[in-house]
């Protein structure tokens, strides 16, 4: 098995656009962007994750199988949120007995 070694200048990097983008998210989080703000914090911890996961996890410089195994991991997530939203969305269509 080889081992990448990821300099520490790219860890210096990530860290800093991890940091900037925190404050980002916190200054977009006190503005008034109606329905946007939500998809604006959900974007912007969208990028963090994947950052954390490409370099601090080391998924960047992994086999296909860890590839498989983390996108599998993202498919169980989807199938759970999804489920959820289900069962959320259609609570009031059979209507409340003896109303």
């Amino acid at each position: 098995m080889s081992v990448h070694v990821v300099p520490v200048k790219t860890y210096a990097l990530i860290l800093a656009i991890l940091l900037s983008l925190t404050m980002i998210t916190v200054r977009v989080a006190f503005m008034d962007l109606g329905v946007l703000n939500n998809i604006a914090a959900l974007t912007i911890a969208v990028i963090k994750m994947v950052l954390v996961i490409l370099y601090f996890m080391h998924l960047r410089h992994s086999s296909r199988l860890t590839w498989l195994v983390v996108a599998a991991g993202f498919v169980w997530l989807g199938i759970l949120i999804s489920l959820t939203m289900n069962d959320y969305v259609s609570r009031g269509w059979l209507g409340v007995p003896g109303k």
